[in-house]
């Protein structure tokens, strides 16, 4: 199919009053603007997530930006409409060549022996994306030719999405490509990306560059294993590698022996399995472990501990070497990861991750692990996921960008997280959820980041109690003190296409039940919030504290408020707040402000509660801007179904009594947990444990109600067959004595007919339903995307 239609240039010029070079607040860092150099392409001037002094990763590359070099195509964006090719660019502008001879020129700022390059290609009609090549020319000649291809983009449908253009809501546009150069360009080279072709593919859009003078490679360590010499390993990656790397793994365990990587790419079909042994390579850049099995896509290349069900590994050092995967779709149970399983007392050092699932997928119980001075890159899910009791682990001076669901998250499901951290890390663009998250935790800290250009459903920076396994009953829940200290954000948040208004850049969510905590929030900055700059959401949060906060642009409000709480501010300053009245709240004095000194231009009495979530007005570096929503003909419809638009929180006794309350389940498959069924989005949902009926999902309705009428719903994609599902419903005050309100039946659900079925109900006064499962035609398991209950 073709990109996503173009949006009008929009002239601007540099302003003295730009708005968002800023000093920090209580720090010395500040933020620099990236200027775009004189007549060069006239993009609009944005805050650079690597210009943020003593913040986020040190890396070690120079990067400009497509917009501000010399081109002859055609400047997209500034937009942050989710499903346009600009919203997902950073800065979200970028420059589009669609026809021979067009070019984007760079001119080097350092010596540089390499450089890898953010591109994005259509899709190709069947969904498997195209493979082309764009020319690199250093000073005008020497053309070469580098691969660039779209089989690792270009996402459909809902989550966990799909490979067919034919379904709605595309996204995950860009990929980035690597090569060298042969020797080292001085300061002042003119590098320039330039089409020689359009017959494999109509156009090429380019983002940015990252330039990079790449030491020599690293020499094997004195008396290390070497894989290719000591155990036959092939360095041209025309065979798999697998088993024999795997014997070099095993026998530097038993030897207490380093084991080495050369330079070379290495077929890798399976995971290899790494306990008390050190893996090095010659540099990411040099030895490059790559691969998938031709015929079960569920096996690819990996590095894992064992799982904590076998004894788990320790005492792993993983160090100087790439994993660059060929993970082209999202499939949440395949184990696809770059790394996974558990590693305590373990660190991974200098490695890029590339074209994986997930970076990292950590499966505890585990402890004391760290990565440290690595890559992350176009990842299809999370970059780093801290799963199921993992503590005292680290993720440090880590640059990420472009995965497909959270940047750097933590998730405490059933087992506690304690005392993890992430720390000076960059994380960008993010194309679903957030940049930084923890899921429950306690005592985490998320200090001294950078994150930027949220694309959709998710904010910046987002500590919460949500998602299955996340409760104070088993510890897991936010407890604690939170540290997030000397943040950065930029261009944060951004709309949820499901709820229809937009999420902050700094949000709060007690979906599972009310956040009780410390939560220290300090010496950051908020800079051009697409939407709201903080934020809460679906259950109260309690013990917030911020101090010595900037917030220079808002979207919409400096203050988004959902649902109640408590919070101090001292030192909070905002301007450039997009509404006159800069604090959205109608749940009244459910949040209990408490004022300290230095605060200006956040706070208003009485709060806006319009009933109607004004447009965006977005800053773009000082001079407004905004959207109203997906316009584009390939973004998702709205669904009559999705939450309403109405701001008004909690939701009148009218409206759908269980959209965002506390759930429980007998089971659930994998991350298909309960609170997806009363999540507003019928594309999240529940699957109980497989072939183990009866099944039940339990609703709290927070206080007895006469509910008259359920709707149940699965998701509406046509991937769903129809199938007929076997459940009754009884009811409790009390939860504890259960009565029958709806004898057990089969209920139809179609995809053609909207996949939903309607359970009508004497209206007996309940505050617990409870649905009993005991059939489904589609699958062994019960399976619900929404849970709905009405009182007429």
């Amino acid at each position: 199919m073709t990109s996503p239609p173009r949006r009008p240039l929009l002239k601007r010029s540099i302003s003295a009053s730009l708005s968002l070079a800023l000093a920090a607040v209580g720090t010395a860092a500040a933020v620099v603007l990236t200027g775009a150099p004189a007549a060069q392409a006239a993009g609009v001037p944005a805050p650079s997530p690597l210009s943020v002094p003593g913040r986020g990763a040190t890396v070690p590359f120079k990067e400009q930006e497509a917009e501000y070099a010399a081109t002859n195509g055609t400047l997209i964006g500034p937009n942050r409409l989710y499903g346009t090719l600009p919203s997902e660019a950073s800065g979200r502008q970028a420059v589009t060549l669609d026809a021979v001879g067009e070019f984007v020129e760079f001119t080097l700022t350092a010596p540089a022996n390499a450089m890898s390059f953010r591109y994005s290609l259509p899709d190709n009609s069947a969904g498997t994306g195209r493979d082309a090549s764009i020319d690199v020319r250093v000073n005008g000649a020497s053309p070469k030719a580098v691969p660039v291809t779209s089989k690792y983009g270009w996402y459909y449908g809902g989550y966990p999405f799909n490979n067919n253009p034919g379904d709605t809501n595309p996204h995950h546009f860009y990929d980035e490509a690597r090569t060298m150069f042969g020797s080292t360009l001085p300061i002042g080279t003119k590098v320039r990306l330039q089409v020689s072709s359009t017959a494999d593919s109509p156009s090429f859009t380019i983002d940015l560059a990252d330039f990079e003078q790449v030491g020599a490679p690293i020499a094997k360590p004195s008396g290390a294993l070497d894989v290719v010499s000591d155990f036959g390993a092939d360095p041209t990656g025309a065979a798999d590698s697998t088993a024999k790397i795997q014997a070099a793994m095993d026998a530097g365990r038993t030897q207490g022996k380093e084991v080495y990587i050369p330079q070379g790419t290495f077929q890798v079909r399976d995971h290899i399995i790494v306990d008390k042994v050190t893996l090095r390579g010659a540099g990411p850049w040099y030895s490059v472990l790559t691969g998938r099995d031709p015929s079960n896509r569920s096996k690819a290349v990996g590095v894992y501990g064992k799982y904590a069900g076998d004894g788990g590994s320790s005492n792993v050092t993983l160090k100087d070497f790439a994993i660059i995967g060929d993970i082209r779709e999202r499939v949440d149970n395949d184990q696809v990861n770059a790394i996974g399983g558990a590693l305590s007392n373990s660190t991974v050092d200098n490695v890029w991750m590339q074209h994986t699932k997930c970076g990292a997928w950590m499966d505890g119980p585990m402890d004391n692990f760290t990565i440290k001075n690595s890559r992350i890159l176009d990842q299809t899910a999370d970059g780093v996921n801290f799963h199921y009791g993992v503590t005292n682990s680290t993720v440090t001076n880590t640059f990420v960008r472009n995965t497909g669901d959270d940047g750097l998250a933590m998730w405490a499901e059933n087992v506690p997280n304690v005392k993890n951290k992430f720390t000076f890390n960059t994380v960008i663009l993010p194309i679903l959820a957030n940049n930084i998250v923890t899921y429950g935790g306690k005592d985490i800290t998320l200090s001294d980041n950078v994150m930027a250009d949220t694309i959709t459903n998710g904010g910046g920076l987002h500590i919460a109690n949500r998602y299955p396994g996340v409760n104070s009953g088993q510890g897991t829940a936010v407890s604690g003190t939170t540290t997030a200290a000397r943040n950065t954000l930029i261009r944060t948040g951004n709309s949820d296409y499901n709820w229809n208004f937009g999420v902050g850049a700094i949000w709060f969510s007690g979906l599972n039940e009310p956040i009780n905590g410390n939560i220290n929030i300090t010496d950051s900055e908020v800079l051009d919030s697409s939407y709201a700059a903080i934020h809460l959401i679906e259950g109260a949060t309690n013990g917030l504290h911020f101090k010595n906060i900037k917030i220079d642009g808002a979207g919409t409000y400096a203050l988004q408020i959902q649902a109640p709480g408590t919070a101090t501010f001292d030192n909070v300053t905002a301007t450039h707040i997009a509404q006159s009245n800069p604090i959205h709240n109608c749940v009244g004095s459910g949040f209990q402000i408490t004022r300290g000194s230095g605060n200006s231009g956040w706070y208003a009495d009485p709060p806006a509660c319009t009933g109607v979530w004004p447009d965006p007005v977005w800053t773009n570096g000082g001079v407004p801007g905004g959207g109203t929503g997906p316009t584009d003909p390939t973004d998702p419809p709205t669904d009559p179904t999705d939450p309403p638009t109405d701001p008004t929180d909690p939701p009148e006794e009218t409206g759908n009594l269980a959209q965002g309350r506390q759930v429980t389940e007998s089971s659930h498959a994998d991350v298909y947990g309960a609170s997806n069924a009363v999540d507003g989005n019928a594309n999240t949902y529940w699957e109980s444990r497989n072939n183990s009926f009866p099944q039940t999902i339990t609703v709290d309705l927070g206080a007895a109600k006469s509910v008259k009428r359920l709707v149940l719903k699965l998701p509406p994609a046509s991937a769903w067959a129809t199938r007929t599902q076997t459940l009754s419903v009884s009811g409790s005050t009390d939860n504890n004595t259960y009565n029958s309100l709806k004898g057990s039946a089969g209920y139809t659900f179609n995809p053609s007919s909207g996949n939903q079925a309607t359970v009508t109900l004497p209206g007996t006064s309940a505050r617990y339903l409870r649905l009993t499962f005991t059939a489904n035609t589609g699958w062994p398991a019960a399976q619900l995307s929404e849970l709905e209950a009405y009182t007429s």
